[in-house]
């Protein structure tokens, strides 16, 4: 009986520490916890999408049009493939040769 009751003992311990315990917000706010939303990542990333496009435009003209279309329009491959008339393949590859080139440019500026 006693290893019994040390046994259940024990398990209630260790259910008790396990448990979650939530937090409202509104006591965090008591104890002095201020959420802060920082923005500048955000911001950055929409300056440098932003620069990129612009840049797009002194690509070779083979590679302006898949670019726009890749990541201005958002298109997947085949899409741009069945627009364009051609391969799948080839367009991957100008698409990736291209954002070579655009990489080129944005760390030049």
């Amino acid at each position: 009986m006693k290893a019994f009751l040390y046994h259940v003992l024990n398990q209630l311990i260790i259910d008790e520490y396990r448990k979650y315990k939530t937090s409202s917000l509104d006591v965090l706010l008591e104890k002095g916890y201020e959420p802060s939303i920082d923005h500048s990542e955000r911001l950055f990333n929409t300056i440098d999408g932003k620069t990129a496009l612009h840049l797009i435009q002194h690509l070779p003209v083979k590679y302006q049009t898949i670019m726009r279309m890749r990541y201005a329009q958002d298109l997947s491959l085949k899409e741009i493939s069945l627009i364009t008339g051609q391969s799948r393949n080839a367009v991957a590859v100008q698409a990736h040769r291209g954002l070579g080139k655009l990489r080129v440019l944005y760390n030049r500026k």
